[in-house]
C-alpha cells in the first residue's frame, strides 16, 4: 500500500509534464487594454499572450449603438445576366467596427485602398485572413425585399421575403458594412506586432466623431489553416472580451441616425454662410448646403439629404417675409410650381434610400454643373443684348431694391 501510495503522486506528476505544454496551446490568448476611457476618439494599446506562430487579429465593435443600414442591388448578376432588384435593410449594424490586423499586411490595404470605390471588402478580409475574425456584423438581422421602382415610389419597399441562411446573412452584412463605413482605412488597419513566442501589442487610433458609449474589443489567434481545394479549414482561437469607453461634450453631439458625432459648432458657421447666399438666389441654401454636409462631415447622404430639407424651411420662411415686402414673389406661379414640387417632394425620398453615396454625388454633382452653366450663360454680354425683357427685369429688381433700402433709411 505504501508503494503505491508513493507510486501515486510521482504518475500524477509526469503526466501533468506531459500534457501540460498541450494544454496551454489550447487555451485562448489573453487580452489587455491600457485605458478605459477615452474621450472623444485617441489612442490605447492592446496587448496581450497568444500561441506561439499564430496569426493575431482584433475585432473592435460599438455595443450599445446601433445604426440603420441599407443597400439596393440594381446590378446585372453576371452569372444569370438579370437584375436582382432587391433591397437589403438592417437597424442593427454597431455604430462603429473595425479589425485590426498584423502589421506586416499593410501592403494588402494599401494595394485595396489604391482601387478606390472598387475595392471588395469580402475579398480584402480573405486575402488578409481577416474573416477568421469577422463575426459581429454577420449575425446581425437583415431584412430584404423583392423591390420595383414603382414601389419606392407609392411608398412600398417592395414584397419581403423570407429569412436569409447564416452564410447569405454573413454575405450580405460585409456589403452593409463597406457601405456604412465606405473606405478601407475605416474597418481595417494593420498595427498588431507579434514575437515569435506569442506575445503582441497593437497601438490603435480612434478618430474623434465616433459613437459615445461602450465599445468591446476582443482578439482572435489563427493558429493552423489548411487548404482542401476551394475550400480552408481554419483553426482559431478566441479571448476574453474586454470593454472601453468613449465619452462625448457638448457642442459635441451624437447623431442617433448617422451613427457619428459631430461638433455643431461647424456646420452651424456653414449653414449661416450658405443661407445668406442662398437667399440671395431665391432658394433656401439647401442645394449648396447639401454637398458640403456629405464633403466635410462623416454623415450618410441619405440622412444629410433628409435633414436639410425640414431645415431649410427656416431660411425660407425669412425669405418669404423678406421678399414679399419689397413685392418681389409672384404667388400665383409660385403656387403652381409648389404643386409640382409637392409630387416631387413625395418620390424623391424615396429614391434617395436606393442609390448609393456615388450615385448620389454623381447625379447632384451633374445638376449643379448644369445649372451653374445656365446661370453663367444668362449673364453673358451676348444673352444679355439679346434679351431685352430680361434687362428690363433686371432694371426693375435693382429700382425696387433702391426703393426698398431708402425706405427703411
Amino acid at each position: 500500500m505504501n508503494i503505491k501510495f508513493r507510486v501515486l503522486p510521482v504518475l500524477v506528476l509526469t503526466m501533468a509534464l506531459l500534457f501540460a505544454p498541450e494544454a496551454r496551446a489550447q487555451q485562448g490568448p489573453t487580452i489587455n487594454i491600457d485605458k478605459t476611457t477615452l474621450n472623444n476618439g485617441g489612442s490605447f494599446v492592446i496587448s496581450g499572450q497568444a500561441p506561439a506562430g499564430s496569426q493575431v487579429y482584433i475585432e473592435l465593435y460599438a455595443v450599445d449603438k446601433k445604426v440603420r443600414a441599407n443597400r439596393f442591388d440594381g446590378k446585372k448578376d453576371p452569372k444569370t445576366g438579370t437584375i436582382p432588384y432587391k433591397f437589403y435593410i438592417t437597424k442593427e449594424m454597431p455604430a462603429f467596427y473595425k479589425i485590426i490586423i498584423p502589421a506586416e499586411m499593410a501592403a494588402a490595404l494599401d494595394k485595396a485602398k489604391a482601387a478606390g470605390g472598387g475595392w471588395k471588402y469580402s475579398e480584402v478580409l480573405k486575402e488578409v485572413g481577416a474573416d477568421a475574425a469577422y463575426s459581429v456584423p454577420a449575425k446581425i438581422k437583415i431584412d430584404n425585399y423583392q423591390a420595383t421602382i414603382m414601389a419606392s415610389i407609392i411608398g412600398s419597399r417592395g414584397t419581403l421575403l423570407p429569412a436569409m441562411d447564416d452564410k447569405e446573412t454573413k454575405r450580405e452584412s460585409m456589403k452593409l458594412v463597406k457601405g456604412q463605413f465606405r473606405s478601407v482605412g475605416n474597418l481595417l488597419a494593420a498595427a498588431v506586432e507579434t514575437t515569435p513566442e506569442g506575445s503582441y501589442m497593437a497601438k490603435v487610433s480612434l478618430r474623434s466623431g465616433l459613437a459615445p458609449g461602450e465599445y468591446n474589443a476582443r482578439v482572435i489567434a489563427v493558429t493552423d489553416r489548411i487548404k482542401e481545394g476551394d475550400k480552408e479549414t481554419v483553426t482559431k482561437l478566441t479571448s476574453e472580451v474586454v470593454s472601453f469607453e468613449n465619452k462625448i461634450a457638448f457642442p459635441t453631439v451624437y447623431l442617433k441616425n448617422a451613427g457619428t458625432s459631430i461638433n455643431l459648432l461647424w456646420p452651424f458657421l456653414l449653414a449661416a454662410v450658405v443661407t445668406i447666399f442662398g437667399v440671395l438666389m431665391g432658394a433656401g441654401g439647401g442645394f449648396i448646403l447639401n454637398p458640403l454636409l456629405v464633403m466635410f462631415f462623416p454623415l450618410p447622404h441619405t440622412i444629410v439629404a433628409g435633414t436639410v430639407m425640414p431645415t431649410v424651411l427656416f431660411a425660407q420662411g425669412t425669405g418669404i417675409m423678406n421678399y414679399n415686402k419689397i413685392k418681389f414673389i409672384n404667388w400665383k406661379l409660385g403656387i403652381g410650381i409648389g404643386c409640382a414640387m409637392l409630387a416631387g417632394g413625395f418620390i424623391g425620398p424615396k429614391l434617395t434610400e436606393m442609390i448609393t453615396l456615388d450615385q448620389f454625388k454623381f447625379v447632384f454633382g451633374w445638376i449643379l454643373l448644369v445649372l451653374a452653366a445656365l446661370m453663367y450663360w444668362q449673364t453673358t454680354p451676348g444673352y444679355l443684348s439679346k434679351n431685352k425683357k430680361e434687362q428690363a427685369i433686371l432694371k426693375e429688381f435693382k429700382k425696387r431694391a433702391e426703393e426698398a433700402v431708402k425706405a427703411k433709411g
